[in-house]
Protein backbone atom coordinates (compact mmCIF):
# COMPACT_ATOMS: atom_id res chain seq x y z
CA UNK A 1 0.00 0.00 0.00
CA UNK A 2 1.68 3.62 -1.13
CA UNK A 3 1.41 6.52 1.48
CA UNK A 4 -1.45 8.04 -0.66
CA UNK A 5 -3.73 4.73 -0.42
CA UNK A 6 -3.07 4.73 3.15
CA UNK A 7 -4.41 8.30 4.04
CA UNK A 8 -6.70 8.81 1.90
CA UNK A 9 -7.57 12.19 0.80
CA UNK A 10 -6.33 13.79 4.51
CA UNK A 11 -3.33 13.52 6.82
CA UNK A 12 -5.57 12.97 10.10
CA UNK A 13 -4.90 9.65 11.80
CA UNK A 14 -5.44 8.16 15.08
CA UNK A 15 -4.02 9.66 18.37
CA UNK A 16 -0.55 9.53 18.32
CA UNK A 17 0.21 8.08 15.12
CA UNK A 18 2.76 8.53 12.71
CA UNK A 19 6.20 8.05 14.48
CA UNK A 20 6.63 11.31 16.47
CA UNK A 21 10.47 11.69 17.09
CA UNK A 22 13.38 14.33 17.48
CA UNK A 23 16.37 13.90 15.97
CA UNK A 24 19.03 15.68 18.45
CA UNK A 25 22.66 16.57 16.97
CA UNK A 26 25.56 18.21 18.68
CA UNK A 27 29.31 17.83 17.27
CA UNK A 28 29.73 14.28 16.07
CA UNK A 29 26.53 12.84 18.50
CA UNK A 30 23.87 11.87 16.80
CA UNK A 31 20.63 10.82 18.33
CA UNK A 32 17.29 9.86 18.06
CA UNK A 33 14.02 10.36 20.95
CA UNK A 34 11.03 8.84 20.33
CA UNK A 35 8.24 10.95 21.67
CA UNK A 36 5.90 8.41 23.56
CA UNK A 37 4.81 10.53 26.35
CA UNK A 38 2.30 13.78 26.15
CA UNK A 39 4.66 16.07 27.60
CA UNK A 40 8.95 15.89 27.11
CA UNK A 41 10.57 18.51 29.05
CA UNK A 42 14.15 18.75 27.44
CA UNK A 43 17.19 20.35 29.76
CA UNK A 44 19.76 18.99 31.91
CA UNK A 45 17.67 18.83 35.03
CA UNK A 46 16.78 15.20 36.46
CA UNK A 47 13.34 15.49 36.08
CA UNK A 48 13.07 15.98 32.45
CA UNK A 49 12.88 12.92 29.61
CA UNK A 50 15.60 14.60 27.05
CA UNK A 51 18.62 14.82 29.63
CA UNK A 52 21.44 17.03 27.90
CA UNK A 53 24.50 18.66 29.23
CA UNK A 54 25.27 22.30 28.26
CA UNK A 55 22.37 23.85 28.35
CA UNK A 56 19.30 24.91 31.63
CA UNK A 57 18.11 22.64 33.73
CA UNK A 58 14.51 23.05 31.85
CA UNK A 59 15.37 24.79 28.49
CA UNK A 60 12.03 23.46 26.24
CA UNK A 61 8.84 21.86 26.39
CA UNK A 62 6.78 20.09 23.89
CA UNK A 63 3.28 19.16 24.86
CA UNK A 64 1.17 16.65 22.59
CA UNK A 65 -1.81 19.25 22.80
CA UNK A 66 -6.23 18.14 22.41
CA UNK A 67 -5.69 18.57 18.54
CA UNK A 68 -3.33 16.02 18.22
CA UNK A 69 0.09 18.38 17.64
CA UNK A 70 3.01 18.91 19.40
CA UNK A 71 3.73 22.29 20.69
CA UNK A 72 6.82 23.49 21.39
CA UNK A 73 7.62 26.10 24.43
CA UNK A 74 10.83 27.15 24.58
CA UNK A 75 11.85 28.17 28.07
CA UNK A 76 16.10 28.69 27.71
CA UNK A 77 17.43 30.45 24.70
CA UNK A 78 17.43 29.10 21.50
CA UNK A 79 16.00 29.51 17.77
CA UNK A 80 12.87 28.14 16.41
CA UNK A 81 12.06 27.34 12.41
CA UNK A 82 9.06 29.52 13.48
CA UNK A 83 8.74 32.92 15.41
CA UNK A 84 7.30 32.03 18.53
CA UNK A 85 7.11 35.61 19.81
CA UNK A 86 4.64 36.71 16.79
CA UNK A 87 2.43 33.80 17.89
CA UNK A 88 2.43 34.44 21.48
CA UNK A 89 0.94 38.02 20.29
CA UNK A 90 -0.78 37.42 17.22
CA UNK A 91 -2.56 33.79 18.50
CA UNK A 92 -1.79 34.35 22.44
CA UNK A 93 -0.16 31.05 21.77
CA UNK A 94 3.58 31.23 23.21
CA UNK A 95 4.50 27.94 21.23
CA UNK A 96 5.35 26.48 17.95
CA UNK A 97 3.01 23.69 16.28
CA UNK A 98 5.53 21.13 15.22
CA UNK A 99 5.43 19.48 12.11
CA UNK A 100 7.64 17.79 10.03
CA UNK A 101 11.38 19.54 9.72
CA UNK A 102 10.55 21.99 12.11
CA UNK A 103 14.19 23.07 13.77
CA UNK A 104 15.02 24.29 16.93
CA UNK A 105 18.14 24.50 19.27
CA UNK A 106 19.18 24.71 22.99
CA UNK A 107 22.74 25.72 23.46
CA UNK A 108 24.77 23.86 21.10
CA UNK A 109 22.45 21.08 20.81
CA UNK A 110 20.00 21.17 17.48
CA UNK A 111 16.36 19.68 17.19
CA UNK A 112 14.77 18.58 14.09
CA UNK A 113 10.99 17.16 14.74
CA UNK A 114 9.57 14.45 12.29
CA UNK A 115 6.42 12.64 12.16
CA UNK A 116 5.01 10.57 8.90
CA UNK A 117 3.54 12.97 6.83
CA UNK A 118 -0.18 10.92 6.87
CA UNK A 119 -0.48 12.02 10.47
CA UNK A 120 1.19 15.05 10.35
CA UNK A 121 -2.10 17.16 10.20
CA UNK A 122 -0.85 19.42 7.25
CA UNK A 123 -2.35 19.33 3.66
CA UNK A 124 -4.17 16.21 1.90
CA UNK A 125 -3.48 15.07 -1.31
CA UNK A 126 -0.03 15.27 -1.44
CA UNK A 127 1.05 17.74 1.65
CA UNK A 128 3.87 19.40 1.67
CA UNK A 129 5.14 17.37 -1.09
CA UNK A 130 2.52 18.24 -3.30
CA UNK A 131 3.91 22.10 -3.52
CA UNK A 132 2.87 24.40 -0.45
CA UNK A 133 2.07 27.01 -3.07
CA UNK A 134 -0.75 24.36 -5.04
CA UNK A 135 -4.02 25.09 -4.94
CA UNK A 136 -5.30 22.15 -3.05
CA UNK A 137 -8.82 21.61 -1.70
CA UNK A 138 -9.58 21.58 1.66
CA UNK A 139 -9.78 18.42 4.01
CA UNK A 140 -12.03 17.14 6.47
CA UNK A 141 -11.85 18.48 10.23
CA UNK A 142 -9.91 16.75 12.18
CA UNK A 143 -11.48 13.94 14.25
CA UNK A 144 -12.47 14.97 18.12
CA UNK A 145 -9.88 13.27 19.58
CA UNK A 146 -11.22 14.80 23.01
CA UNK A 147 -14.40 13.24 22.47
CA UNK A 148 -12.71 10.25 22.11
CA UNK A 149 -11.43 10.99 25.74
CA UNK A 150 -7.85 12.46 24.56
CA UNK A 151 -6.87 15.48 26.01
CA UNK A 152 -3.08 15.57 25.73
CA UNK A 153 -0.49 17.68 28.02
CA UNK A 154 -2.06 20.47 29.72
CA UNK A 155 0.27 23.32 30.52
CA UNK A 156 0.88 24.02 33.71
CA UNK A 157 1.64 28.27 34.81
CA UNK A 158 3.57 28.47 37.19
CA UNK A 159 1.75 30.61 40.25
CA UNK A 160 4.28 34.25 40.69
CA UNK A 161 6.66 33.93 43.20
CA UNK A 162 6.42 36.26 46.14
CA UNK A 163 8.73 38.75 46.80
CA UNK A 164 9.50 39.75 50.43
CA UNK A 165 8.26 43.55 50.76
CA UNK A 166 12.01 44.29 51.49
CA UNK A 167 13.29 42.26 48.36
CA UNK A 168 15.09 44.74 45.82
CA UNK A 169 12.88 45.10 42.57
CA UNK A 170 14.24 42.33 39.52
Amino acid sequence: MNTQEQRGTTTHAEWGAGHPHLLITFEDTRLVHEITDDETRIGSGDDCQIRLEGIAPLHAVIRHDGHDDYDLEMVGPGQTSANIAKAAEEEGRPVETLHTGARFTAGDWRFVFVRDEFADHGRPYGGRLGGEGAHQRRQAPRPDYEGEGHTGAVPVIAPPVEQPPDAPAV
